[in-house]
Formats: structure tokens, C-alpha cells, sequence
């Protein structure tokens, strides 16, 4: 395993975070969920990142369980807070102070862990002033229960207003967290420059376009029975945007690419990722521990130049780059 700093901070994470979105609590069961993790482990990642949204919480709890009586030391735990938890009420979201405490306290129970590594704000909560939102972390910094703050999907522009409350207030924002894959972009336009100037790390979800990156979607055929585009408990929703026979033919070009570096359609799809050098991690998630080790397979791959401007050519029109899709990420409204 390789490992980068995230932001302009001390702190050092593997290049490879395993997430446990639409897995754990809801896709895998807990006892295949527990061996994802462990396979995790094995590979050397250190970092793992989940938030109390997935599967309502429950998602946080089987990652507690599963890294209960490793070193905490030699770990570091990302979560989230934003989205609907518990019975969905008038506070149960957003990013006020009142979510923000009473979500970190039950996110640590969950963890069973007595600080946070990197707490960050889901999506851009534009129904609370964002000087509440920012107090708010910048008091669990003081507290000791997180160590770092980051956000995930919020445009250039909401970046430079996080970043500039979080300085005034003594504490460090270093990363957002965006999806970016060979097939998603939009945060190269604005984002990724923003981010260079401020210090701030992307931590990027959907390396591999929810598999379809894997080349185990065949255009005119069915999907892979078990796989993510037969999920009902949300994954099929996810991916459905991919599954166009002219993005999967694209996609099938990729192989022969894959093979001249020698490594795997999903780790060539991984390694793509981290060619960005404001990429600090790349999140891949499993549903089988041999998938972890796969992906893994990505650290240190470095892609030449000549596979990088043939991967441009192949997948070309089929690549999004409009920077306005960042902003379309965060609900507008509470309620949405």
C-alpha cells in the first residue's frame, strides 16, 4: 500500500479507502461485510470511510463492529453528516449545530471509537448559515472528537467560504469529496484548481462508475446476476445512468489498455484516479473480499502517458465535464 497527505495536513492515509456505501447494513450481509473489511486490512488500507446516512445508520455499526480490536492508532475513520437519519424529523437532517452535535455523538457510539479522524459535511446545507455549520465542527475540533474537517461535493466557489470560516475559526478544512472516474469529471474544471489553491485534497467516490468500469457489463446482455445493476435496495438505481449500450461499448475498448499495464479492468479504473495528483484517495467499495484486493491493487500504478491519451480517446463522448453538475449534488431544500 502507498499512502499521501490529505490536504496541507500532517495526516497520511492509504491511497486505497474502503467505503462501505450501499454495502454494509443493506447490499452485504454483516458477516460478508466483516470479511470485506478484514480484507481490507490484509491489503494494507488504513482508511475507511462511511457516513450515518448509509443504510440509516446501520452502515456505521457494522464497520464499528468490524474494526473492533484493531489498533486505533494505525487507522483512520471517516464519517459523514447531512443526509435523513433515524425517523427522518424536522432536525434528523442538514447541517445545523443541533444535527451536526447530536449526529457526531451517535456516529462515534456507532464507531465505537472516541474521535473521528475526518468529519465531513455530506453535501452544502443552504437552508443554515454556513458560520453555524462551520462553529459547530470547529467545536468538536476543540472537544477532541475530530481530528479534521472535510465536505463532499461542494462547488469551487462553497470550497473558498468553508475554507475561510474554517481559518478564521482555527481549524483545518483539507478535503471534499467528490465523484470522479474516467467516465465523471466535473470537478476538473473548477473544483480540482480551487481545491490546489486552498490545500484541500479530493477524497473521490465512484472510481469505477459503480462497476461499470470493470467491463463486467456487456452491451445487449443482461447484468451479471449479483451484480450492482440488480440491486433493489438502491445500487440499480445508481448505476442506471451508465448502463447505455454506447457507454458499455466504450467501456469494452478498455481492456486491451488494462492489459498493457498489466493490471485489471477495475484497477486500471482505480489507478486513473490517482494520476490526479490532488487526489489524495480513491474510496472503492465490495461486496466480496477478493474485489478489495483487486482494487488494490491500484496503489502505486503508475499509468504512461500514451495509455492516458488513449483512454481520452475511447471514452471521449461518453466522458461528463459540466462543472454546474457539482452544484446539482446538494438539495436545495431540506426536504428534497
Amino acid at each position: 500500500m502507498h499512502f499521501r497527505y490529505l490536504g496541507q495536513s500532517g495526516l497520511k492515509i492509504s491511497e486505497i479507502t474502503y467505503g462501505n456505501w450501499l454495502t454494509h447494513g443493506s447490499q452485504v450481509e454483516n458477516e460478508q461485510a466483516m470479511s470485506c473489511v478484514h480484507a481490507a486490512l490484509d491489503a494494507g488500507i488504513s482508511t475507511f470511510d462511511t457516513a450515518d446516512v448509509y443504510a440509516n445508520t446501520k452502515a456505521e455499526t457494522v464497520l464499528g463492529e468490524a474494526l473492533k480490536g484493531e489498533r486505533r492508532e494505525s487507522l483512520e475513520i471517516f464519517t459523514k453528516v447531512f443526509g435523513p437519519t433515524g425517523p427522518k424529523g424536522h432536525n434528523d437532517t442538514g447541517l445545523s449545530r443541533k444535527h451536526i452535535m447530536e449526529s457526531a455523538h451517535a456516529s462515534l457510539r456507532r464507531l465505537q471509537t472516541d474521535y473521528i479522524d475526518l468529519y465531513q459535511a455530506h453535501r452544502y446545507d443552504y437552508e443554515t448559515p454556513l458560520e453555524e455549520t462551520m462553529q459547530a465542527f470547529a467545536d468538536l475540533v476543540r472537544q477532541g472528537k475530530v481530528l479534521y474537517l472535510g465536505v463532499s461535493e461542494w462547488t469551487a466557489d462553497q470550497l473558498h467560504e468553508g475554507h475561510a470560516l474554517a481559518k478564521d475559526l482555527g481549524v483545518q478544512l483539507i478535503s471534499n469529496q467528490p465523484q470522479y472516474s474516467m467516465l465523471w469529471r466535473v470537478i476538473e474544471g473548477e473544483v480540482v484548481p480551487t481545491s490546489i489553491e486552498l490545500g484541500i485534497s479530493q477524497v473521490v467516490w465512484s472510481p469505477i462508475a459503480q462497476g461499470v468500469l470493470t467491463g463486467k457489463y456487456v452491451p445487449g446482455e443482461q447484468p451479471p446476476a449479483g451484480s450492482r445493476a440488480t440491486d433493489d435496495k438502491g445500487g440499480a438505481d445508481m448505476i442506471a445512468r451508465w448502463l447505455r449500450d454506447d457507454v458499455l461499448e466504450r467501456v469494452q475498448r478498455l481492456k486491451p489498455l488494462a492489459a498493457d499495464v498489466g493490471v485489471s479492468m477495475a484497477a486500471l479504473a482505480v489507478a486513473w484516479v490517482l494520476q490526479n495528483d490532488n487526489v489524495a484517495t480513491a474510496i472503492i467499495g465490495a461486496s466480496r473480499p477478493e474485489q478489495v484486493s483487486d482494487n488494490a491493487a491500484a496503489a502505486g500504478v503508475e499509468i504512461p502517458a500514451e495509455v492516458m491519451s488513449r483512454i481520452d480517446e475511447v471514452l471521449d463522448p461518453a466522458v461528463e465535464r459540466d462543472p454546474a453538475r457539482t452544484e446539482h449534488a446538494s438539495p436545495k431544500t431540506r426536504e428534497a
